[in-house]
């Protein structure tokens, strides 16, 4: 850092209304480097000195709060628990702030996030500037500690692999589960509710997103979140969901025939898409680009339109001007971590990034035939994802959530029981 100081604040609580709050989530940043997750905190890492120090200041024990909002860390505790080499009340950090801005050569901060919090730290920067007197001077550089600290996020270790893992296995026997749950008249809602219930008996903390449950024309939104539609004999459901455990998401989607049997019409869509999930994973490697990747999965999809007669012209001409669009409209892949869309630079040097071992993407394509299509009436309303979250490897890729039932023998006698 430069003989820098650095600035990290704690999530924000926000308010649901009147007097009740959003469920509380932890600024993922501030996670990742105290295993903090209590609102009202701030961490600064001082390293002006010749010995870099970090300062936790967080909420003091109060046993009134406490009866009502439960316990509290305390801050002589923090050390110890948490790694940090002083803690203070977080009651007297702005008072404090200033002081760790002295003589600061860089600030490293992120601004933009929440203007609460950035002004606190222009306010103190004001400060400084009127201690001119005293010799002392503010940071002459403001630095985005995004820009660093997403790039160790970025690649996971062993241990974060390893929590990502038991998230991939809570979320497969939830998937399970919905398929098992599912028969014509039920309504998607109670699939998601058979979803968040294995989440939360399996110690996962809460979802990692809203989950989907799409039947019928509902597939064919990406974003279906409504989830109230009663599902109909011979309705495919499309369920987008996974769960958080210990702030690793996962992210898995399974399509599934609510009566345990494909037609004709969405067998063919699906295989179609299957054969493109297969082929983008096993382009994933070390070296190629999600570009690349996309692409390997973007060109069996549309050899399976050709073949299906949702589209007809010359594969190359198609490939070119993007006209799978209108049944495929999102990438392949985007990086998963402690968020679901996780940090990281998809380009580098305005070039596609290469991926490496350690960074863990999910591959997810999908087709998506509208209600109102001009195509054959049997594919009208289709709607196929099918991901899974994969790890690169020194000599490939690893499939998480690979024990996930997937293929259509598998699917059809898991929805069977």
């Amino acid at each position: 850092m430069g003989k820098g100081v650095a600035l990290f604040p704690a999530a924000p609580v926000f308010p649901r209304n009147r007097d009740v709050e959003h469920p509380y989530r932890q600024d993922s940043d501030f996670f990742y480097l105290t295993g903090f997750d209590e609102p009202e905190a701030w961490l600064v890492l001082d390293a002006r000195g010749d010995a870099p120090r970090s300062i936790l200041f967080l909420r003091p024990k109060d046993e009134t709060r406490e009866i009502w909002d439960g316990k509290r860390l305390g801050v002589e505790a923090a050390p110890a628990a948490l790694g940090v080499d002083e803690a203070r009340p977080v009651e007297s950090f702005e008072e404090a702030l200033p002081d760790f801005l002295e003589d600061a050569k860089a600030l490293y901060f992120g601004f933009g996030k929440h203007r609460a919090y950035d002004a606190l730290v222009l306010d103190a920067i004001e400060v400084v500037r009127g201690r001119a007197r005293k010799k002392v001077e503010p940071p002459r550089a403001v630095v985005d500690t995004d820009a660093i600290l997403h790039e160790h996020r970025l690649r996971k270790s062993e241990e974060e692999l390893e929590i990502m893992r038991r998230a991939g296995r809570i979320t497969g026997e939830a998937h399970l589960a919905a398929m098992r749950a599912a028969e014509p008249g039920r309504f998607e809602y109670e699939l998601e509710a058979e979803i968040n219930r294995i989440f939360r008996m399996r110690g996962a903390e809460r979802p990692a997103y809203e989950t989907i449950v799409g039947s019928g024309p509902n597939a064919t939104i990406l974003h279906h979140r409504r989830n109230d539609r009663r599902m109909e004999d011979g309705d495919l459901v499309l369920i987008d969901a996974g769960c958080e455990l210990e702030y690793y998401a996962s992210d898995v989607t399974r399509t599934f025939p609510v009566n345990g049997k494909f037609s004709p019409a969405q067998r063919a869509v699906y295989e179609t898409v299957l054969r493109a999930q297969e082929a983008a994973i096993a382009a994933t490697r070390p070296g190629v680009t999600l570009d690349d990747v996309h692409r390997a999965a973007v060109e069996v999809l549309v050899d399976g339109l050709l073949e299906m007669g949702l589209l007809e012209g010359e594969r190359a001409e198609i490939l070119e001007k993007g006209a799978y669009s209108k049944f495929y409209m999102h990438r392949t892949s985007h990086f998963l971590g402690m968020d679901v869309h996780d940090v990281g630079a998809y380009h580098v040097e305005k070039k596609p990034r290469p991926l490496e071992p350690g960074m863990v993407i999910t591959i997810e394509p999908g087709l998506y035939v509208g209600e109102n299509a001009d195509v054959d009436p049997a594919f009208r309303g289709i709607g196929v994802r099918i991901e899974d979250d994969v790890v690169v490897t020194p000599d490939g890729c690893e499939n998480l959530t690979a024990h996930i039932p997937k293929s259509v023998s598998e699917i059809e006698a898991a929805v069977r029981g």
